[in-house]
């Protein structure tokens, strides 16, 4: 188990900036089971001049299988070997390869994934019979690609000043948003230790599957009905601390577990795009929220129902708390730096006059009827420019390497046996 969490850990890291096409393909890359009439060495696929061996299929199985990666179709299977031997043929004509210092190191940092030495992690993979010679063409295929990708499109992919500030929604000329899916898993302090442990599980997930299904079993989010999927966010509206964590992912990767006021929370990435429209950042937020009784109780949750229909505006809500307690009603305006991490995140999901009732105060025991009221656009300098230009590098360069591998193959003579 703990050789399967230090890879799955790897895999989640950042260490393969561009080469995330390639490491997703070599996840897939399953082969059917070898017909006895095969030797190991034999061709089981041919691409242009190369050849994919049985044994390579071997070792691929069983390097796959420690990593706890579940097995997939044959036709994906092959298809992602043949992308594997694209690449490799692109990078050999374009005269990349990795130093073997430079391998060295990206084997160490792998097997400090899962706080093993090279030289134990090599060892352990050996006695699960997967030789050196696999875990080293494995790592530099990585680091080749990598290198490749960035030598051939970075210049295409890093933004102007003005794509900057587009993405920023400075000047009215566009914006930037995120595809995200939530797990929001409630606490309390007795079980606390319980769903740190389930998050940081969640948090190894490989793929989006297996994070819709744990949303569907452990969130608590109005989002687990739809395996945890939000729709597209503006990056702006989230919290300031969390945009750069969110702009760090790459497709399919998932945040740390993030702590919130009686929950945990992570988030993985699904997409990221430009958009046409304006995206604001703001300088305060303005909301409101209307304490009630009961928790998640199904009364309760009745009420809140309720209230959504009776009222159109937060001005509303004042008329609803008269003679009742001060304490029932918080109207608030604050910094978006100021809020609370767990309000800002439902705060960014609404819009003006919408209202969330996935939060809870007083240990689960009182619901809060949160409602957006206003925000307040803010024409200042943004701090996260680096970010935002790094997250669009990336998308960029990913989509440039995708369509050259597209050419790659439709260019490509393919024999498979």
């Amino acid at each position: 188990m703990q050789l399967i969490s230090g890879f799955t850990k790897f895999l989640r890291s950042g260490w393969c900036n561009t080469a995330l096409p390639v490491l997703a393909s070599a996840l897939i890359a399953v082969t059917a089971p070898q017909a006895h009439s095969q030797s190991l060495f034999s061709p089981a696929i041919r691409v242009n001049q190369d050849i994919v061996t049985w044994y390579e299929l071997q070792q691929r199985q069983q390097f796959l299988e420690l990593l706890g990666i579940p097995g997939s179709s044959e036709a994906e299977v092959r298809d992602a070997l043949i992308d594997d031997r694209l690449r490799k043929q692109a990078m050999r004509d374009a005269g990349i390869q990795a130093a073997p210092e430079d391998v060295q190191t990206g084997i160490d940092e792998f097997a400090s994934r899962g706080n093993f030495s090279s030289e134990e992690f090599l060892r352990l993979l050996g006695e699960e019979g997967i030789s050196p010679e696999t875990v080293r063409d494995f790592v530099a295929d990585q680091l080749s690609w990598r290198d490749y990708v960035s030598a051939r499109f970075l210049s295409q992919a890093r933004p102007t000043e003005d794509e900057i500030n587009r993405a920023l929604g400075q000047g009215g000329g566009g914006g930037l948003q995120v595809l995200l899916s939530e797990i929001i898993i409630p606490v309390t302090p007795q079980t606390l230790a319980q769903a740190e442990a389930l998050a940081d599980e969640i948090a190894l997930l490989p793929d989006q599957e297996s994070f819709s299904s744990a949303a569907r079993q452990y969130s608590a989010a109005a989002t687990r009905e739809n395996g945890g999927r939000l729709e597209w966010l503006s990056i702006n509206n989230l919290p300031p601390a969390l945009q750069p964590v969110i702009l760090g992912l790459k497709n399919g990767d998932i945040t740390d577990p993030l702590t919130l006021p009686n929950a945990v929370a992570l988030f993985q990435m699904r997409g990221i795009r430009e958009v046409a429209t304006g995206a604001p950042r703001y300088s305060e937020i303005d909301y409101a929220i209307y304490y009630l009784p009961g928790g998640r109780s199904a009364d309760t949750l009745a009420d809140a129902a309720r209230l959504k229909e009776e009222i159109d505006t937060c001005d509303d809500l004042y008329g609803i708390a008269k003679d009742q307690s001060p304490e029932v009603l918080d109207r608030v305006t604050a910094k978006p730096s100021e809020i609370p991490r767990d309000v800002a995140l439902e705060l960014a999901k609404l819009d003006r006059n919408e209202a969330s009732t996935a939060l809870t105060r007083n240990n689960g025991q009182t619901l809060m009827f949160l409602m957006l009221c206003n925000r307040t656009r803010d024409l200042g300098e943004d701090t996260t420019r680096v970010d935002v230009a790094n997250a669009l590098t990336q998308q960029r360069l990913q989509a440039l390497a995708d369509s050259l591998l597209e050419q790659l193959r439709a260019e490509a003579v393919i024999i498979e046996q």
